[in-house]
This record gives C-alpha cells, sequence and structure tokens, in this order.
C-alpha cells in the first residue's frame, strides 16, 4: 500500500516546474503532463472507491437501479411506446451516455477548487484537473458497456452494422461532457454559487433528455427547440447504434445536435483559457 509520504514524492516529480517554457505550446503542455493526467485520475479512482462498501459495484448499482426506476415510470405506468423493443434496454442505452456526462458535470464543478493547493503552487496546465475527471468516469462507462453486452445477449439483440457509428456518438459526448466540464470548473472559481446550480442542472438534465423515453414522442413543431439539448443526438444516436432501425434517428436533430455540442466544447474550453491565467488569485 502507497504510503501518503511516497504519494506525495510522486506528485512532487510530476510537478517538476520550468521556469523557462521556450516556445511550447499550451497543446504541447498538456501532452508533456499527461502522466500528471493518469496519475490525477487514478488518485480519485481510488478515492472514489477504496473505501465503499461496495468498492466499484457502484458503478453497477447507479444505473442498474436508475434503469429500474425509469422503466417502471415511463414503461409500466404511463405505458409509453418502445416499438416492440424491450423497454430495459431501451433506458440502458440511454443511461450510459447520461450517467457519464452527469459525473463529469458533477466531479468537474468543483475540481479546481477542491484542486487548490496545487493550482496555486505549482505550473501545469490547469484543463488537465477537469480532464482527469472524464477520464475517471471513462471507468464507469467501460462498466455500463459490459452490462449492455450481457443485456443485449438476455434479451437476444444482435448488433448490425450501425453499431459502428457508436465510436462516433461516444466521441460527441464525450467532447461535450468535456467542453460543459471545463466551463463550470472555471465559472466556479469565479462565483462559488455555481456549486448549487450544477445538482440542479444535472437533475433537470435527466427529465428534459430522452433518457426513459423516446425522442419522437415530442411534438413535431417543438422538435427542433427540443434538439438545442445536444443530449437529444447522443441518446438517439446510441440507441440507433445499438437496437437498430427500430430507433428512429432525425438526421436535422443529429445535426443540430452537434452543432450546439460544437459550439459548447469551443466556448467551454476557451473560457477556460481565459480565466486560466487568474485562477491561482481568484481560488
Amino acid at each position: 500500500m502507497t504510503s501518503d509520504r511516497g504519494f506525495g514524492n510522486g506528485l512532487a516529480e510530476l510537478l517538476e516546474i520550468e521556469s523557462a517554457r521556450g516556445n511550447r505550446t499550451y497543446w504541447a503542455d498538456l501532452w508533456k503532463y499527461r502522466e500528471l493526467l493518469f496519475f490525477l485520475a487514478w488518485r480519485d479512482i481510488l478515492i472514489r472507491y477504496k473505501q465503499a462498501v461496495l468498492g466499484v459495484g457502484w458503478a453497477v448499482i447507479r444505473p442498474l437501479l436508475t434503469m429500474v426506476i425509469l422503466t417502471e415510470v415511463f414503461g409500466r405506468v404511463a405505458h409509453l411506446s418502445s416499438r416492440g423493443e424491450p423497454y430495459p434496454l431501451l433506458v440502458f442505452c440511454a443511461m450510459i451516455p447520461w450517467q457519464f456526462f452527469s459525473t463529469v458535470l458533477g466531479d468537474t464543478g468543483a475540481s479546481l477548487v477542491t484542486n487548490a493547493q496545487m493550482v496555486t503552487k505549482v505550473y501545469f496546465p490547469r484543463l488537465i484537473i477537469p480532464a482527469s475527471a472524464v477520464l475517471v468516469a471513462f471507468v464507469d462507462m467501460l462498466v455500463s458497456l459490459v452490462l449492455l453486452v450481457i443485456m443485449m445477449i438476455w434479451y437476444h439483440v444482435v448488433p448490425t452494422w450501425r453499431f459502428l457509428a457508436l465510436p462516433a456518438f461516444s466521441l460527441l459526448v464525450f467532447g461535450l461532457a468535456f467542453g460543459a466540464g471545463a466551463m463550470l470548473s472555471a465559472l466556479m472559481v469565479r462565483y462559488r454559487d455555481v456549486r448549487f446550480i450544477v445538482p440542479f442542472i444535472v437533475q433537470l438534465g435527466l427529465y428534459v433528455s430522452p433518457v426513459g423515453f423516446m425522442s419522437d414522442l415530442v411534438s413535431a413543431k417543438w422538435r427542433t427547440l427540443y434538439a438545442l439539448n445536444p443530449m437529444v443526438a447522443v441518446i438517439d444516436g446510441f440507441r440507433w447504434s445499438i437496437m437498430g432501425a427500430a430507433m428512429p434517428i432525425s438526421v436535422t436533430s443529429t445535426v443540430i445536435g452537434v452543432l450546439v455540442a460544437a459550439l459548447i466544447i469551443v466556448t467551454g474550453i476557451s473560457y477556460f483559457r481565459r480565466e486560466e491565467d487568474v485562477m491561482a488569485d481568484r481560488i
């Protein structure tokens, strides 16, 4: 078991400061400090599950319980259509990207404040801190993907060529979560009230995103407005990739979702970069 002293020494070695940065660009610095990125991600994974009674089992329990509740509410109580497909699988396909996205938002929001001592004492690209939260959430996502395979076998769902599109929609939710998380983490350094807003956004987002139902239930006249929520394109894309032609996907909604996600990514990272130089003073 690694001692606190060993942990501190390892961190100090990774955070070796160089006064002369030469002509290195910011993105080159991100690559240079990639070991720190993985180090912080591994630390957060250990902290999250080390003293938990069920350990990594929580990565299984959370999406499964949410799936059961949403299936009961929307499938059995509200009797919403699943186009003849298993309702639990319909919900779980949506839970994978949603759980990833909501976890990243929750973890990145306070990430800079939590690591205030590092931010104020040593140089490293601050963007590494919210990026490490993305890696931690990715570990949970991998566990969920294993559960998905088990469910597909149970319900005799055979993937088609559409499954090849899954990495593209995964990349979309990765970028969206990273951009939104970077912006929230920078905003929290300036406005501590953000920590009260993030849980509300996550809770509200679960119900305004098509996690427990299909997006085509939304009235046609509101469909374009609804597509401004980029998670609509992500969730529909996951279902279409995994469950096949039975799950509808709108080209228009997908294009709108991708454009909105791109805007969030660019805006979030740009805002983070603008705030980065003064974070140490404000935190």
